[in-house]
């Protein structure tokens, strides 16, 4: 059997940055193993696999090793690729999920996703987190992710966390930010080794998290982020509720066929 594939960067406004992932359009859902060995050879931190159901498109998300529950660059990337060759005729795609929906829609040249808020709430300091990022941080907060928050861009830029040890906490990644300079409101980087992931370039999910943090802090609703991984990215981030909106381009770098 033969699948398209394409390889989509996210969050970026040329090939070689944003965030990278794999995105393979399906007409039905094929078996969990080929999923997950499809991730495997791509060896990206996301695959992207969706298949049509009416208006909608169901969604799965497979990092390297294991199956995920919510992703945002690879769902950009799979709203992109519908809305520019798939679906030109729509507007806006959404997906579908139990962990929740997602809509991508155009904005100009660029696209918008809007995905479930994840809001953080303080937890005592965890020794094992501070240890493996080699910082202790200012605080501490979690959500679906731990959360850690430094005093400046500087400290963010220069940790070289444990991975290993990161790989061991409770929960599956850790969000690290600081206020950003006079041209971004906020900054930050987001390791997920026990996804298989060591440090995602662009994170959509990571940023679920920071826009309302980073509203509530900061006192506004429309704030400017970059996150500072080597391939690096700009997300411009609305908080409206219970929801997050993530602005940001996408282009693709390779399209073809696997074979299975």
């Amino acid at each position: 059997m033969k699948l398209d594939m394409f390889i989509i960067d996210a969050f970026a406004v040329r090939t070689l940055t944003g965030n990278p992932a794999a995105v393979c359009p399906l007409d039905a859902w094929i078996d969990d193993d080929t999923m997950q060995a499809i991730a495997e050879e791509m060896n990206l931190s996301e695959t992207v696999f969706f298949v049509p159901n009416g208006d909608e498109f169901e969604i799965r998300w497979f990092t390297p090793t294991r199956e995920v529950d919510m992703i945002g660059h690879a769902t950009l990337a799979a709203g992109y690729l519908i809305l520019d060759r798939i679906r030109p005729d729509l507007q806006h795609v959404k997906f579908v999920n139990p962990t929740g929906d997602m809509v991508v829609s155009w904005d100009g040249n660029s696209l918008v996703i809007d995905m479930p808020a994840l809001v953080p709430q303080p937890i005592p300091p965890i020794t094992a987190l501070a240890s493996a990022l080699g910082q202790v941080p200012r605080e501490v907060l979690a959500s679906k992710h731990y959360l850690c928050v430094f005093e400046n861009e500087d400290i963010v830029v220069g940790l070289e966390p444990d991975f290993a040890a990161l790989a061991k906490l409770d929960l599956p990644a850790v969000i690290v930010t600081a206020p950003g300079s006079t041209e971004f409101d906020f900054v930050s980087r987001f390791f997920a080794p026990a996804n298989g992931v060591p440090e995602d370039s662009v994170s959509g999910v990571a940023h679920c998290c920071l826009t309302p943090f980073w509203s509530e802090r900061l006192g506004i609703t429309n704030m400017k982020a970059r996150q500072l991984s080597s391939r690096g990215g700009v997300i411009h981030c609305e908080f409206d509720k219970d929801r997050v909106r993530l602005t940001g381009s996408a282009i693709t770098f390779l399209e073809g066929q696997i074979s299975i």
